[in-house]
């Protein structure tokens, strides 16, 4: 292959928040007096992007309080806080600054938070105040506690709709996504201003100029593949339930207790959603390497997640617990100690490579202060500067159609009556969203991807009326056969077909008969 022309210029592996939000940030350049954009690929081992780490959050952006001054992870918090609005205006994606009440239940939680408060003033958090009880109800009623800082940036945002955000419009703005893509061994160049040669899965070769690690849980893994250090990353799980929409408006704001310094996480705290849920968890829970990637829910922590919720929410019955789920962040810290380290961006000690290992919280917020790093990274290797054809808005609206003013979807029944026509009932999704987020540009085709681009399936009967109903409409006017449909991942939903067995010529049966 010596001497063939490069596939890419940047090869980005990991196309969760941050990856995304790179292949965009490079998206708006273009080569430096040539006028040609740069060659910008994205590899992906899921069937999607965002389906890691980045869709199993509490999708908080911070405001950057909990990190010690100097660090890294405090500048890209608080530079990535300031940089979202403009970002998810673009985007189309939902934000709610609801600001975040983070409380000393005793007199042994006060140090905690004046730490947290002075680290905050190093950072530069705007708009911090500490509050008494009083003040704290008047923001949010029955709250209990001694004092508490209250932080007006922290916001709330829906994040695997930023992460397909961001991968749309890189890909509309000329990005390739290769989906199915798992990165299986790395050729790097044996001098500066070679080539690297990514082999994977599928037989598949790229080459590009530069290659950027976003590979997340797997970044130590691919690293090493490139010959660019060995990091060592420790899975840790933190598990959620979600809470029904009929407790929407009971909570105002974030509330979090005060973490203490060697906690892996920020504590299991109840977390307000764009969409009207509730959150409550994570746990923090430390799993072994082969399992960093089996997000299971466990009966234990669900039980403590359960109790938690009484404890701040005591109306709550049985049926407001709809669903659990769990996410693994990539930690550079072992059990044994605890706390975070700090993040790693940076170009390796092979030249044109670039690491980004353990970015776990605040990496969401954190994402396209990131993506402006890596690009001053790239630029040291290809000259690139601004191009003025760069599309920054995605079409569309934010949110769903039902959110829209009444006149408004009116008039979009009028030009679209696929907007009158209602498929999941619980969150009112109408068939036109369905068949936008079936035919999103990505390619991606699993119910998962049309979960998370038009949120059906996400109600209280979590799919039992509208999945059927999305399966036929992928059968039937999609062409899918029964092998192609996968829930997510590798988890096919239906073997085969079974025999008609008598059912007549009802409009809802084929001849083939049903599925199993």
């Amino acid at each position: 292959m010596e001497g063939a022309e490069l596939d890419y210029d940047v090869l980005i592996i990991g196309a969760g928040v941050v990856g995304c939000a790179a292949a965009r940030e490079l998206a708006r350049h273009e080569k430096t007096g040539t006028g040609m954009k740069l060659k910008i690929g994205v590899l992906e081992k899921e069937p999607d992007v965002g389906f890691g780490t980045s869709s199993r959050n509490s999708a908080v952006i911070h405001s950057g309080i909990n990190y010690a001054p100097g660090v890294l992870r405090a500048y890209l918090c608080v530079r990535g806080n300031m940089m979202m609005d403009k970002l998810c205006a673009e985007l189309k994606v939902p934000i709610k600054r609801i600001g975040k009440l983070t409380v000393a239940l005793t007199k042994t939680d006060l140090p905690g938070l004046y730490r947290q408060k002075d680290q905050g003033e190093a950072n530069g958090v705007p708009g911090m105040e500490l509050m008494d009880n009083a003040e704290m109800r008047a923001i949010q009623p029955g709250i209990e506690g001694i004092l508490g800082l209250w932080t007006p940036t922290s916001a709330i945002i829906s994040s695997y709709g930023l992460t397909i955000g961001l991968a749309e419009n890189a890909h509309a703005n000329g990005v390739d996504f290769h989906l199915n893509c798992a990165a299986e061994s790395i050729k790097s160049p044996p001098a500066r201003g070679g080539s690297f040669e990514v082999r994977c899965s599928g037989g598949r070769t790229y080459r590009s100029r530069l290659a950027i690690n976003a590979a997340g849980l797997r970044c130590g893994e691919v690293s090493a593949m490139a010959g660019a250090g060995s990091f060592n990353i420790w899975a840790c799980r933190g598990e959620y339930y979600v809470l029904d929409k009929r407790l929407n408006g009971s909570l105002k704001t974030l509330i979090y207790p005060v973490p203490g310094p060697g906690d892996p996480g920020l504590g299991i705290h109840l977390t307000p959603t764009v969409d009207g849920n509730i959150l409550i968890g994570p746990s923090a829970v430390y799993i072994p390497d082969e399992d960093r990637e089996d997000c299971r829910t466990t009966s234990g922590v669900a039980a403590a997640l359960r109790r938690e919720g009484l404890r701040f929410l005591p109306g709550l019955a049985a049926s407001d617990f709809i669903r659990s789920f769990a996410g693994n962040r990539p930690k550079r810290t072992p059990p044994e100690k605890g706390g975070n380290a700090d993040f790693v961006v940076e170009e390796s000690s092979v030249p044109g490579f670039i690491n980004l290992v353990g970015i776990e919280s605040p990496g969401l917020t954190s994402a396209p202060a990131i993506a402006e790093m890596i690009r001053d990274i790239v630029k040291k290797h290809i000259p690139i500067s601004e191009r003025s054809g760069f599309a920054a808005e995605r079409p569309g609206f934010a949110g769903t159609f039902s959110e829209l003013p009444l006149a408004r979807r009116a008039d979009l029944i009028v030009t679209e009556p696929e907007y009158g026509e209602i498929i999941c009932r619980c969150e009112q999704i109408t068939k036109r969203e369905i068949r936008q987020a079936i035919e999103n540009p990505l390619g991606a085709r699993t119910l998962s991807s049309i979960k998370y681009r038009a949120r059906a399936q996400m109600g209280r009967c979590q799919g039992g009326f509208c999945g059927p109903r999305i399966v036929r409409m992928m059968r039937d006017e999609y062409g899918f056969e029964p092998e192609e449909f996968f829930l997510r991942g590798k988890s096919r939903m239906f073997s085969g077909r079974v025999r008609d067995a008598g059912l007549g010529e009802h409009p809802g049966n084929r001849d083939e008969g049903g599925w199993v």
